[in-house]
């Protein structure tokens, strides 16, 4: 894999932030897009653009075509058994909601429970707590240790017959973990319970075959693997999405309508209410043909050299906190430099032209394990180089000096 050519494919990094060449570290909250997805969305603005689903036109058809193939590439993407399994949303956030709402009014009554971890990402806790506390259901919580691993050990005890659902990040977008999805979701289907799996994290470093994993709902978000923004995925197994109430009403969602009863459209148009983004799908779609071209093995080898050469670097300045110490990681490295807030290093970084993220990274709970008010975060991606990490260490040797002493 040839990085420097590699690089070419995404403009935006060619550009000087104060004078310097951009290294960019903040690929966990967003990534950078390659010349074809650009091209892509403006080829669909300019030659087919046009509602899907609702027109006998050449146009609407020629949408609707791309619309659709890029649900089959998805499909094929993550391996699902149909494409009735993939729900167009606008991100991991709304698949989320998506299902909170549905599945709570669906199976959750008062006194019924719900487990999520320790270490989720607010779009994990936050759409439970809404619909948990509406339905009088209660929300426990599976720990982790300081070494960013989750206490498996402790998750049959925390399983009642009560237990509606396990909802757990496959990648915690903080710490860096990948925990063991495979064994939560046997552990979970030993007792007859779903399993939603937070993959917004994973999807752009991991490789995911949702038979494989036997998960029953899966969330992830297009722009944090070089498609556009406003593009995401709900998957859930058929046997559920049947079952499940539609999460907003409205067009492209109906099979028929009157003031008395309306029936709904099939899989998977029935999660699909208004106009979607159809750009945004088509965006996806080249985005993940892009990911092929290269080979999601080859960019998770990459990165996780960039990590190891990243983290024994940081290590070797002193006086650094790392935080995120799992046996499995992906290329993320959240640290602290002691004496110094994150904030204030962040802003150095800036004005050196390196992008990393500072705060609490939506995951305040984790936070609270530490008891720290954030950190900073410098993450990889396959466009990174380890002359930027070399980049990274320097700025970070320099706050310190200004910072510290």
């Amino acid at each position: 894999m040839n990085i420097n050519e590699l690089r070419k494919d995404f403009p935006i990094l060619s550009q000087k932030i104060y004078g310097h060449n951009l290294v960019y570290l903040d690929n966990a909250a967003t990534t950078q897009k390659p010349q074809c997805v650009l091209d892509s969305v403006m080829k669909f603005y300019t030659v087919y653009n046009s509602n899907i689903h609702r027109g006998v036109h050449y146009l609407s058809e020629k949408a609707t075509e791309i619309y659709e193939n890029a649900r089959l590439k998805v499909k094929d993407f993550i391996n699902a058994k149909s494409r009735s399994e993939i729900i167009f949303t606008k991100g991991s956030t709304e698949a989320i909601n998506t299902l909170a709402y549905s599945f709570s009014l669906k199976y959750i009554k008062p006194g019924d429970e719900l487990i999520i971890s320790e270490m989720e990402h607010h779009s994990n806790i936050v759409p439970w707590q809404l619909y948990a506390q509406n339905k009088g259901a209660v929300i426990k919580v599976l720990p982790f240790d300081n070494n960013g691993e989750l206490l498996l050990d402790k998750l049959e005890s925390l399983i009642t017959e009560k237990t509606k659902i396990i909802c757990v990040t496959f990648v915690s977008n903080t710490l860096g973990t990948v925990n063991d999805i495979e064994k939560i979701i046997k552990k979970a289907h030993e007792h007859n319970i779903p399993v939603l799996v937070d993959a917004a994290q994973a999807i752009q470093h991991l490789k995911i075959d949702v038979q494989r994993l036997d998960c029953d709902f899966l969330a992830l978000s297009g722009h944090k693997i070089y498609a556009e923004t406003g593009i995401g995925i709900l998957y859930g197994k058929e046997k559920y999405l049947e079952e499940l109430p539609p999460y907003q009403g409205g067009g492209d969602m109906i099979k028929n309508v009157s003031f008395e009863k309306t029936t709904y459209a099939e899989l998977p148009l029935k999660f699909e209410a208004g106009t979607s983004n159809f750009v945004g799908a088509g965006s996806l779609h080249t985005a993940l043909d892009y990911v092929d071209r290269i080979g999601i093995e080859n960019i998770s080898q990459h990165e996780k050299q960039l990590l190891d050469y990243a983290t024994n670097k940081v290590e070797e300045i002193g006086g650094i906190t790392i935080y995120g110490r799992a046996k499995n990681k992906v290329s993320v490295l959240s640290f602290n430099v002691d004496g110094a807030h994150n904030y204030d290093v962040g802003m150095i970084l800036d004005k050196l032209g390196i992008a990393v993220r500072t705060g609490q990274h939506c995951t305040e709970p984790i936070m609270t394990h530490f008891s720290i008010p954030g950190t900073v975060r410098a993450s990889f991606a396959l466009y990174n180089t380890f002359e930027e990490v070399d980049r990274l260490v320097e700025g970070i040797k320099r706050a310190k000096k200004m910072l510290v002493g």
